[in-house]
């Protein structure tokens, strides 16, 4: 195998992880709302929460939000210890964050309709796993919009005219309560035994304290925007597990700690030099209040040694957590200090606060040594005009695959120009009906890719009232690019004089070639 083929087969890979990842953070970002709200809920309202500790005498009233009083109405001879409240803080948890996963990772794959099927079939699981079910919405909620999908092509464009709905309604229920049972009884033993053995993997490794290696993992990924994967796909599930138990989770701040990220952009601005000294400041204050941590990514692309800062900077933290027992009730997105402290559980606050010092401590020895190490000869590259900043950033959002503010404005800062290296995989061609030329348009460009010999392009035509955030690229009339650009701001949007033949269409071919 030649060395391109093998560097080729590295990005397929590296690709494919990121999409993972993306699809699995477009199911829980969204999100990340309810799991706040039930993460404050369970501080301020469980037994040992704020609101008990400091106001005793209100237990009955906390304790019945929380679910821990007892219902006196339910004491009687046959049971005479009585039944806790539900409480809000079991049931958010067991049935609606789930849900809420299942929901949103239904509808990217089907829409409305996929989502209403996904969390169907994911209560299914959740009843029959009798744990949180967050796993198993991951995967139940696309999976039952996926079937849904395939089952309606089956009868599409044959269904008689006024038996439309009669079908569609019939069919989605059919099949989301075949599906749900199928949870119930063959899915959600195999997601248990699933979420057991990778809870007791993440236990062997804090009780062998080798907890803190996962940042040699995790910190590369992070920079490569592979994370995703594993933060939302094994660590936020495990974390919110934990923290019904045991009030906490450790593994909600693997990835949310801004130390490390913190303390290599603080060498910058003391030994850094040029743009990138000049620009560390600022990123700082992105970085740390505002939670944005790609921010610094291009800082360490531009001198790739610095990835041994932040992995020892993340290890310290995690060892310090590890040390005090300290964790989040909750995820912290973004992974702001604010948003950290306001979600760490009562107790841990000292360990959190250390922590964080530690790690930018550690990374900003570090990182230091190896700038001071390497100064004279970035000094004397920044004389002679070179900006390998400037292509640092250009890469960490080719790694990204799509725009970033926050990077654009590096760029800016770097002397470079912003320039838009997303991955498109997405085509969209938009008019006012969504038919006549935008249907012509999307068929010639669509001969052109294939032509072209690429393949995973999608490209299919909509009317500009019906665009939302999915297209990558949008081709337009010129008359028309305004419109679509209020409804889909993220794009990347093409204008043309007409549809039929446009020079912008070899462009277009030309940049899915490159990519």
């Amino acid at each position: 195998m030649t060395a391109e083929a093998t560097t080729t087969e590295r990005k397929g890979a590296r690709v494919g992880v990121q999409k993972f990842g993306a699809f699995l953070s477009g199911m829980v970002m969204p999100n990340i709302p309810a799991f706040i709200a039930w993460g404050l809920i369970t501080t301020l309202f469980i037994e040992t929460g704020w609101l008990n500790e400091l106001f005793p005498g209100n237990g009955q009233l906390w304790g019945t939000l929380g679910g821990w009083a007892i219902d006196p109405g339910t004491i009687s001879d046959e049971n005479p210890e009585g039944t806790a409240f539900p409480g809000l803080v079991g049931p958010m948890i067991t049935y609606l964050l789930p849900l809420l996963i299942a929901y949103q990772g239904g509808k990217m794959v089907y829409d409305t309709r996929g989502g209403v099927v996904g969390a169907i079939a994911t209560m299914g699981v959740i009843v029959g796993a009798g744990i949180p079910m967050f796993i198993g919405a991951m995967i139940m909620g696309p999976l039952a919009a996926w079937i849904m999908k395939k089952v309606d092509s089956i009868w599409d464009g044959k269904i008689r005219a006024g038996f439309e709905m009669l079908v569609n309604n019939f069919s989605a229920g059919i099949l989301a309560m075949l599906l749900a049972l199928a949870g119930f009884f063959a899915i959600a033993p195999v997601i248990t035994w699933l979420t057991e053995r990778l809870g007791e993997g993440v236990d062997a490794l804090v009780n062998a304290g080798l907890l803190p290696l996962a940042s040699i993992l995790i910190e590369p990924a992070k920079i490569l925007f592979l994370n995703n994967a594993i933060n939302q796909g094994v660590l936020t599930p495990l974390g919110v597990a934990q923290s019904e138990e045991a009030g906490k989770s450790i593994l909600f701040l693997l990835e949310a700690n801004p130390g490390p990220g913190l303390g290599l952009l603080l060498a910058f601005c003391f030994f850094g030099v040029g743009v990138a000294r000049a620009s560390a400041p600022g990123a700082v204050i992105i970085q740390f209040l505002g939670g944005i941590h790609e921010i610094y990514f291009p800082y360490v692309l531009a001198k790739p040694a610095l990835i041994l800062a932040v992995i020892g900077g993340g290890a310290t933290g995690v060892l310090t957590n590890v040390i005090f027992d300290s964790g989040l009730v909750a995820p912290a997105s973004p992974g702001s200090i604010f948003a950290i402290m306001i979600m760490t559980a009562q107790g841990s606050h000292l360990g959190v606060i250390l922590s964080v010092v530690f790690s930018a401590g550690v990374t900003f020895a570090i990182a230091a040594a190896i700038l001071l190490s390497s100064r004279k000869k970035d000094l004397a590259a920044e004389a002679a005009g070179g900006n390998s900043f400037a292509d640092a950033v250009a890469q960490t959002e080719a790694n990204k695959g799509k725009k970033s503010d926050a990077l654009s404005g590096l760029a800016t800062q770097a002397g470079g120009d912003a320039v838009d290296t997303r991955v498109i995989t997405n085509v969209v061609f938009a008019c006012d009906a969504g038919m006549g030329s935008s249907a012509m348009g999307a068929s010639v460009l669509r001969n052109k890719i294939k032509k072209a010999g690429i393949e995973g392009i999608n490209v299919k035509n909509v009317s500009i009232a019906n665009l939302d955030a999915t297209p990558d690229l949008i081709v337009t009339h010129q008359d028309l690019t305004d419109r679509a650009k209020q409804k889909s701001p993220d794009a990347i949007h093409v204008s043309v004089e007409n549809f039929m033949n446009s020079p912008r269409y070899d462009e277009v071919v030309a940049r899915l070639a490159n990519q």
